[in-house]
């Protein structure tokens, strides 16, 4: 029976949840992973050993019960390392075949680990099993089962015949270490895992609900956000963020796929923030396009940010009216700054009443700059 939308976007919701439940501070990546998954694309995970990457994937795996592969690549690994021996029986018998079982060509979701040092025997196989899901081996094409193979590198490719490889993988983040106010939740998190005190995880999906899910992604109505997402590609292709013609077109399953786990039917301007995750290439390209999407898009992060800078000036105004004195020439013009600081806050706003955070700093501030208006009123004697 196919999903409904609403339990497509509920089940990909709880998915998200206990993806992330164990880790501390992986949010993000696990919304890469989950994002992957939904939209049956790839992603790579960039980052110093030791930042849960393999975890992850492996967690996603179970929780869809999904037949999982994983490898470590080194510079001699040969592709019947991937994807199985010569069968010695069926070779004497005058038939070539691999003995593919519980290697890569059938598995469904796959984890290589530094898959950037994947040999170029290796390589074009993984190009072929990536974009086509086929292994061409000999005169053979075989077909494989594969949904999402996701890779984890500590550094970006610079060498050209990577390139394809690299740009295969739709989906990118960069997994940075937890920074010290995660320290206590991680020594706990950790402790826990050492002693056993964390259960394995029990599938709460099937590779086929997966499929089910995929269907209602391609449903999603993205023609109000094709503009918008123009303009943002000539912005970023002007700041020197290129992308891939292939790219571009592919991108717009990420953003359905944002907006289904959100249960939205239609996309919104809040789901082109998936940028972040499908345009970056260098490192440091990670933390540019945030710079420019904060700017760009009217995202919950950027209304945080201007009413936490409002918060600032709000803080130093009301400094200033205290201490100044009745009938003062310059609690008119506070009162003018104020009058306009609260309408930019209700502008900020109209869009995110179903936001706990917002609405509380929102509703914080406004009875802040009612009070300060209240108290140069009194002061004006008006």
């Amino acid at each position: 029976m196919p999903l409904s939308f609403e339990d497509a976007s509920l089940k990909s919701q709880m998915f998200l949840r206990e993806l992330e439940a164990p880790f501390v501070g992986r949010h993000e990546e696990a919304l890469v992973i989950t994002l992957a998954l939904l939209s049956g694309e790839h992603g790579v995970l960039i980052g110093e050993p030791g930042t849960a990457k393999s975890a992850m994937v492996r967690r996603a795996a179970s929780l869809l019960n999904a037949r999982f592969f994983k490898y470590l690549l080194t510079k001699y690994t040969e592709p019947s390392e991937l994807f199985g021996p010569i069968d010695i029986r069926a070779l004497r018998k005058g038939v070539y075949a691999r003995v593919t079982r519980g290697k890569l060509s059938e598995a469904e979701i796959a984890f290589l680990d530094e898959i950037f040092n994947a040999s170029s025997a290796v390589l074009n196989s993984l190009l072929s099993i990536m974009m086509e899901r086929v292994v061409y081996d000999g005169y053979t094409e075989i077909k494989t089962p594969l949904w999402s193979l996701f890779g984890a590198s500590n550094r970006v490719p610079e060498e050209p015949e990577l390139e394809a490889l690299y740009d295969r993988f739709l989906l990118r983040s960069y997994v940075k270490p937890l920074d010290q106010d995660h320290w206590p939740e991680l020594l706990e998190a950790s402790w826990k895992l050492e002693v056993g005190l964390i259960e394995e995880p029990k599938p709460i999906l099937s590779i086929d609900e997966l499929r089910g899910i995929y269907a209602n992604v391609l449903d999603v109505n993205l023609n109000n956000i094709k503009s918008h997402f123009i303009k943002l590609l000539l912005t970023l292709e002007e700041k020197g963020l290129h992308v891939t013609d292939r790219r571009k077109g592919k991108i717009l399953k990420v953003i359905a796929a944002h907006a289904l786990l959100n249960n939205r039917r239609v996309a919104v301007e809040d789901d082109l923030i998936i940028l972040k995750y499908t345009v970056p290439r260098a490192l440091e390209d990670f933390d540019k396009i945030q710079v420019i999407l904060m700017e760009e898009l009217r995202t919950k992060e950027r209304v945080l940010r201007e009413l936490n800078e409002i918060k600032v000036n709000v803080k130093i105004a009301a400094s200033k009216i205290q201490s100044i004195g009745p009938f003062d020439p310059r609690l008119t013009d506070y009162y003018k700054s104020l009058r306009i600081a609260k309408n930019k806050i209700l502008s900020l706003v109209k869009d995110f009443d179903d936001d706990d955070d917002i609405r509380k700093l929102a509703s914080d501030l406004i009875n802040e700059i009612d009070d300060l208006l209240d108290m140069i009123t009194a002061k004006l004697n008006v």
